[in-house]
């Protein structure tokens, strides 16, 4: 199934204001493993650009990372009256190599990721040492453990 289709089946109404389980362990994830994040951020830009999409992190039925298109964002941002411009607006203005952005999608509901890294995700990804397959398997098994959706 697509990222778009993810997307689409996810999100008949959003609640931006909610205060879940997991928007909480996300941030506690994402705090610890900044890193690693920007390591994969920038690895992942090398292979693709930005011709997938944004990294999305997708905790239904567990933790894994997938690539939210342009496109799909754009659609669900028009089923809730636009509510989501800000996350459109750094998706199109993002500078991959200073900043993180990634959506977190948990169960009708999105969460932006987005921070600048210190030191840059380029120097993240040489300082980790690690392939993409390796940084993403570790990274979603820790979010296994991590992160209840």
């Amino acid at each position: 199934m697509s990222a778009k289709s993810k997307i689409d089946m996810m999100f008949g109404s959003t609640q931006p204001e909610s205060t879940s389980k997991w928007r909480q362990q996300l941030d506690k994830f994402v705090k610890a493993n900044q890193h690693e994040l920007a390591a994969l951020a920038w690895a992942l830009w090398l292979e693709n650009g930005n011709k997938q999409g944004t990294i999305g992190i997708d905790l239904v039925p567990t933790p894994h990372f997938v690539y939210c298109p342009e496109k799909a964002i754009e659609g669900l941002n028009n089923r809730v009256d636009n509510r989501l411009q800000e996350i459109l607006g750094l998706v199109k203005h993002h500078k991959p190599e200073v900043e993180v952005l990634m959506v977190g999608i948990g169960k009708e509901e999105v969460k932006l990721i987005y921070f600048e890294s210190q030191p840059a995700p380029p120097v993240c990804f040489e300082q980790v040492g690690k392939d993409v397959d390796t940084l993403l398997g570790e990274l979603e098994e820790r979010m296994g453990l991590e992160i209840a959706s």
